[in-house]
């Protein structure tokens, strides 16, 4: 349902263009967000990263910014374009869609985002996620073999577990959105 973009955003850079995509914003105003979130915690994003990659974001045309003044200083703000709009529901419909169980950061971000999707293309998404899975586990199981020592098989049990448990996360979700569309 969402056209594809060609331009691929950087973790940090996604998590980003998501926050600024919330309300324009100055750097300081993302760090607190962030800060206030909890992000550092599932994210990779630095303190002073915020600076340069809404930098690029802007040289890409996924931002605009202005200068305005605040407590007797001029500060940049930064928001969220068409093409950046555009771009990040892409992205976070591409993730979601994509999605197989793996510690993925790019995840918690796409799912952070979740309201950019409508409902149909959330169900969309978490339905081909949880199809991939399924595959997954199918195949990881067909690879134990008997008498595999259990370091080895260990290696192939803790994926299907987490995928598993993912499976189960994201039928939660299903159900969820199938009650906002009464």
């Amino acid at each position: 349902m969402v056209e594809n973009q060609n331009i691929n955003l950087s973790h940090v850079a996604f998590a980003i263009l998501g926050l600024v995509a919330e309300q324009p914003s100055h750097g300081k105003d993302l760090n607190k967000k962030i800060e206030d979130r909890g992000m550092r915690n599932w994210t990779a994003i630095g303190k002073s990263s915020i600076y340069g990659v809404l930098q690029t974001l802007k040289k890409k045309g996924l931002v605009d910014s202005w200068l305005e003044e605040e407590d007797n200083r001029l500060v940049k703000v930064y928001k969220i374009t068409d093409k950046g709009s555009t771009i990040l529901k892409s992205q976070t419909y591409r993730i979601l869609k994509e999605y197989y169980g793996r510690d993925d950061e790019d995840f918690y971000v796409a799912f952070s985002q979740l309201p950019l999707l409508s409902l149909e293309e959330q169900k969309e998404a978490f339905t081909s996620s949880i199809k991939k899975m399924k595959v997954h586990i199918k195949e990881l199981k067909d690879m134990i073999v008997p008498n595999m020592p259990i370091n080895v098989r260990g290696l192939f049990i803790h994926p299907i577990k987490i995928m598993e448990t993912d499976i189960a996360f994201l039928e939660d979700m299903l159900s969820e959105i199938r009650k906002e569309e009464k």
